[in-house]
């Protein structure tokens, strides 16, 4: 890890995304200098972008948070999920060797099959099901290789936040144009507020973390026990108008290109102990979210 006795400078890519926005609005910049790169002003994918980038900006610390995560389109451009998902983690993971730096690499609960039956700890041995869980575990793969012992993996889980495109978001938008919804009830994992996570990424810095941890929101849930939350906290918030029928259905009545696992929950207590702090309920982080989109 970097002296911390002047000021660490942070690159952040994917600052665009749920999780960049997030970590921005949630950094304590009088701690650190940060530097956040959207897609556009930074291609992962590119080695000679990241090493030019990296040479100007002279990090200390990047914390990876761009990703492919389109699961289905992933099974039609595997070429493209692994550019990003692999290579590009490679990229910054070897960028960040050369010149001494740590990394923070985020990944995802699709790394596993679902057949575990029980909370996923760490150390279990991931099994993806599709082309998204199988980058994501190929760029954890080079992040480890590559750095060693100088980095720190986050693999979190149903992800949604105010900003950007999430099922939260979706389902709040179908149930104000449907008159009933019909919504997975046997895949079950746990939620996970942005905000939360970009949290716990700012505590793990702080705390110089390195290895792989876990982190969701507490709990486990459908995504029907999701959708159904969402209509009751949406309707006390007035954000939505109406309420309408929400019927549970069995994976195989959804069917999607890509398979999901059908329990993805994470164990997170490794984590809770090394931050000190456990994730609120997934279903009070909701509520906090859904507020906070309210008063937008």
């Amino acid at each position: 890890m970097t002296d911390r006795a002047t000021p660490p400078v942070v690159m952040l890519t994917g600052a665009n995304g749920q999780l960049g926005w997030e970590l921005q609005r949630r950094a304590k910049q009088e701690h650190f200098r940060l530097h956040a790169f959207e897609r556009l002003a930074l291609d992962i994918t590119d080695a000679a972008a990241v090493n030019a980038m990296f040479d100007s900006v002279r990090a200390d610390i990047i914390i990876n948070a761009a990703a492919y995560t389109a699961v289905d389109r992933a099974e039609e451009e595997p070429e493209r999920a692994y550019a990003i998902n692999c290579d590009g983690a490679a990229n910054l993971a070897r960028a960040a060797h050369r010149h001494g730096a740590t990394l923070i690499h985020v990944s995802t609960d699709f790394v596993f099959d679902g057949a575990n039956g029980a909370p996923y700890k760490t150390d279990d041995e991931p099994r993806p099901q599709g082309v998204y869980g199988a980058s994501k575990l190929a760029g954890e793969t080079a992040v480890r290789e590559i750095m060693l012992d100088k980095a720190l993996i986050i693999r979190a889980a149903w992800v949604y936040s105010a900003h950007g495109s999430n099922f939260v978001k979706t389902i709040l938008r179908l149930m104000e144009n449907r008159d009933d919804l019909r919504v997975v009830d046997d895949q079950i994992g746990s939620p996970t507020w942005a905000s939360g996570l970009a949290n716990c990424i700012w505590q793990a810095f702080n705390r110089q973390l390195t290895g792989v941890y876990h982190w969701t929101d507490a709990g486990a849930a459908s995504w029907y026990d999701f959708a159904v939350a969402i209509q009751e906290e949406a309707l006390h918030l007035n954000i939505l108008t109406k309420k309408i029928p929400i019927m549970p259905i069995p994976t195989f009545e959804y069917p999607t290109l890509a398979a999901r696992p059908s329990y993805s929950v994470l164990d997170k207590s490794t984590t809770w102990r090394a931050l000190n702090h456990a994730a609120p309920h997934w279903r009070v982080a909701l509520r906090h979210m859904l507020n906070e989109l309210a008063h937008a």
